[in-house]
């Protein structure tokens, strides 16, 4: 998957062209593909999937962005969304080989919410834990469940308001937030309730599974698929500027000088990162100042390999979102990185049945500050990943059973670190904005009759979310024209 992929004579015209080959534009290059459309897919790196991709170190392979798929559903449960996703890129459910998570936690300081895949398992936790919510639990889960449309609409409404009107205490709703920010808000302090709505649902009302090959088996499903539909992909291949004529994009400038024309053009850069890409030509035409929405959550991750199992260790958790303060703090941290928060993920820890990983990861994530971590020399910026990687390893021992230090040192035999940095490279997002702008454009359109956008600054979320709103995109502006 690291080669430019092989293809036939490159068209001077298509009908679509998508800029970006994650899980956005991957699926639009599909959809569109199967109803005869000529599909070209630009991608600037030399692998697929952007954010949710693998390196390699040493010869060992290490995901990028991957923690779980959210929105599993066992079979048979229809009209939700990974059930959508596999009918309209024709995925066979076996395909993706999803195995559900064991079980997760969110933990705050005197108060610890258990739950799987079994929504009732969250809902018994809540009554233990806080007895006087439950009922305002109940009525704002079942409101939940009716705000299906929600991310359709301009609007933008305060989750927080929306939590409060069910619920009063405080330390519930942070613990109901921490899940969700950290698997898709790109806002600080709260979300939009459309995206509250979307990713309640996804972790808590559905919930987590994952391959057990992770990652690439994923993009590998996708691969295949993009080749079966005769999509021409363009590795290492680069958009430098979309030039604009007549309302619309007229020709994609690429990276080396060369330029391709299409009827429309869909882009999973994101939006500010799209419109830049106009401006040289667009100047300072009357277009929505987009700028004041540039996102700036950014995160590390550190990625422990184990020479065992976790559960050998006692560590039995899927995922578990921390925090040690009184109040959730989900904000650009004002140090490189804020380590009083964040999410432990043990990708060995999924139902696989008999199968088990070969080797054990530890994964940590804790929010970070892109603009420091730009700032540091080379050498700098690594003596700060060493020094980070202890405080944040450290910081989430606090709330996994406890570990002798000494056989938890022989039996890490590999680790790495990734930052902000590494995720502007992987994705182009300003700021290493994991989730984009703090504004969504839920219809993708731009001020260009033929430009739209797809993919996290579209509005859904996740993997899962991310396939749906190049699916979804696609069918609006391009397949609904027919």
């Amino acid at each position: 998957m690291a080669e430019a992929a092989p293809r036939g004579p490159e068209r001077p015209h298509y009908d679509v062209l998508i800029i970006g080959a994650g899980m956005a534009g991957m699926a639009a290059a599909i959809r569109l593909a199967h109803f005869g459309k000529s599909v070209c897919l630009l991608e600037r790196h030399t692998v697929i999937g952007g954010l949710n991709s693998f390196y390699k170190i040493d010869g060992r392979k290490y995901d990028v962005g991957l923690h779980a798929v959210t929105n599993f559903v066992p079979r048979g449960v229809r009209g939700t969304p990974l059930v959508k996703l596999l009918r309209q890129l024709r995925i066979h459910r076996e395909e993706l080989a999803l195995c559900r998570q064991r079980g997760s936690r969110v933990c705050f300081p005197g108060a610890e919410l258990r739950f799987t895949n079994d929504f009732s398992v969250l809902e018994s936790e809540v009554a233990r834990v806080f007895p006087r919510e439950i009922d305002g639990f109940r009525s704002m889960a079942q409101e939940v469940t009716g705000l299906e449309d929600l991310a359709g609409e301009a609007e933008e409404t305060s989750a927080r308001e929306f939590i409060r009107r069910h619920i009063g205490d405080r330390l519930l709703e942070d613990m109901l937030l921490c899940p969700l920010m950290y698997y898709g808000s790109a806002r600080e302090g709260d979300m939009d309730l459309s995206q509250f709505a979307i990713m309640f649902r996804s972790i808590f009302m559905e919930g987590f599974a994952r391959p057990l090959e992770g990652v690439r088996r994923l993009t590998g499903v996708l691969l295949r698929k993009l080749r079966e539909a005769g999509v021409e992909r363009r590795m290492g291949c680069g958009v430098r500027e979309l030039r604009i004529g007549r309302g619309g994009v007229e020709a994609v400038v690429l990276d080396s000088g060369g330029a391709v024309t299409a009827d429309v053009v869909l882009s999973s850069a994101g939006s500010v990162e799209t419109l830049r890409l106009c401006r040289a030509e667009a100047g300072n035409a009357d277009t929505p100042d987009w700028e004041a929405d540039t996102g700036r959550l950014s995160f590390v991750e550190t990625i422990s390999v184990l020479s065992c199992q976790p559960a050998d260790l006692g560590w039995e958790d899927t995922i578990i979102f921390f925090n040690d303060s009184d109040r959730f703090h989900y904000a650009v941290p004002d140090d490189l990185v804020d380590p009083r928060s964040g999410g432990i993920c043990f990708p060995n820890n999924f139902d696989y049945g008999d199968r088990i990983l070969p080797e054990g990861f530890l994964r940590v994530t804790c929010l970070a500050n892109y603009a420091r971590w730009a700032k540091l020399p080379e050498s700098e910026y690594r003596r700060a990943k060493d020094r980070w990687f202890e405080q944040v390893n450290t910081s989430a021992r606090r709330f996994l059973p406890e570990v002798d230090d000494a056989l938890l040192q022989r039996s890490v035999v590999a680790r790495d670190m990734f930052t902000p940095r590494t995720i502007a490279g992987y994705t182009g997002h300003l700021n290493g904005a994991v989730y984009g702008a703090t504004r969504k454009i839920k219809d993708g359109c731009t001020p260009y009759k033929n430009l739209f956008l797809c993919g996290t600054d579209q509005g859904f979320l996740g993997i899962t979310g991310a396939m749906l709103s190049g699916i979804s995109m696609a069918n609006r502006h391009v397949l609904s024209k027919r």
